[in-house]
């Protein structure tokens, strides 16, 4: 290998149809995302067929854009990484296809990459001095794990969500007060200013277990929220004028963030980790970095979380782990197909 390899990413998991062109992994040439949650937002959430269809559409001027942005050909690019799981698995083809026809007409190598291995990425393109081993939390609409990142492509899940995951806990609470979707970042804005303790809501861990559990608590938040909504009922006004959608939103937003954390600082302790870091789309969170960073300056370790531009899926990061998987692993090849529920 020459000393610069430039990867083209493709991302199409979900809602973002995503190009970027990222040179050995950590610097960014171009990074374009084409966003959907604009159309979702009528239905409360990702429609799968839809999703797909807008992937179909988008896919193919996001790429030319990526390259444009780069002042780059397709000729000039090393490998083209993809996203081939979990994800919507229409969604998913859509992208693989797309990166298996470039591969193939232009010979260059095919790169699949696992999603959640890209998100961990993304904090490489975040800090350029970042090398594992560090300890990782990441968390989205559908995963809350913690991961020891041992080296470049080898991950070892220590916890993970017993049910629900964070990001999941905020977009069905946003829907059941009127915020909609996406959740995450509603609750989030909702929340700026409000009490943390306006309610009482559980926290779960489990003995021996560092796996998080979030449906307990989103269950005693829709319950908290009949109640509110049974008195505002009988008392002719609106569940709001009892507690603030501010303070409501504030105290469940605490209640998840205190679990990530805690969870977290614990397993640095554990495992005498000195290095964190933070990833997926909550990764984005107001609250959870401001605690993070609290809790990691209180005992003395580094932390690292990406841009919000990066905290969302975007393609840069799966170059960027793309490159290090090609580096570790080789390429793959074109029977590689899309796995909803692909592992890390």
């Amino acid at each position: 290998m020459t000393d610069r390899k430039l990867i083209l990413g493709i991302e199409s998991s979900c809602d973002e149809t995503a190009a970027a062109v990222v040179a050995n992994g950590r610097d960014i040439l171009s990074d374009i995302v084409a966003s959907q949650a604009d159309f979702h937002r009528q239905f409360g959430g990702v429609v799968p067929e839809i999703a797909s269809r807008m992937h179909v559409e988008a896919i193919l001027p996001v790429i030319d854009q990526a390259l444009e942005q780069a002042k780059v050909k397709l000729t000039d690019i090393d490998a083209v990484a993809v996203t081939y799981g979990p994800g919507l698995v229409g969604a998913l083809l859509v992208g693989l296809s797309a990166a298996k026809g470039l591969a193939y007409a232009s010979g260059k190598p095919l790169v699949g990459v696992q999603h959640i291995a890209g998100h961990i990425a993304a904090n490489y393109l975040a800090d350029q001095e970042l090398e594992p081993p560090f300890l990782c939390l990441v968390v989205s609409g559908a995963h809350s794990h913690l991961v020891i990142v041992r080296d470049y492509d080898e991950y070892e899940v220590i916890a993970r969500t017993r049910d629900d995951a964070a990001g999941e806990a905020f977009d069905k609470l946003s829907r059941a007060v009127g915020l909609g979707y996406p959740g995450g970042p509603l609750m989030d804005k909702a929340a700026i200013g409000g009490r943390v303790d306006a309610f009482p809501l559980p926290r779960t861990h489990f003995d021996n277990s560092l796996d998080f559990s979030f449906s307990g608590l989103k269950t005693a938040a829709l319950n908290q929220l009949n109640k509110l909504q049974q008195q505002a009922q009988r008392e002719q006004k609106s569940w709001m004028d009892i507690i603030s959608l501010q303070d409501f939103a504030a105290t469940y937003q605490h209640a998840i963030v205190d679990v990530l954390t805690s969870h977290t600082m614990e397993a640095a302790d554990q495992l005498n980790i000195k290095r964190l870091v933070l990833a997926g789309g909550v990764s984005a969170n107001s609250a959870l970095r401001r605690s993070m960073t609290l809790a990691s300056a209180d005992r003395g370790l580094m932390l690292t979380f990406p841009p919000l531009n990066l905290c969302t899926d975007n393609a840069a990061m799966i170059a960027s782990a793309g490159y290090y998987t090609w580096k570790k692993r080789g390429t793959s090849d074109m029977s590689l197909n899309a796995v909803a529920s692909l592992e890390l």
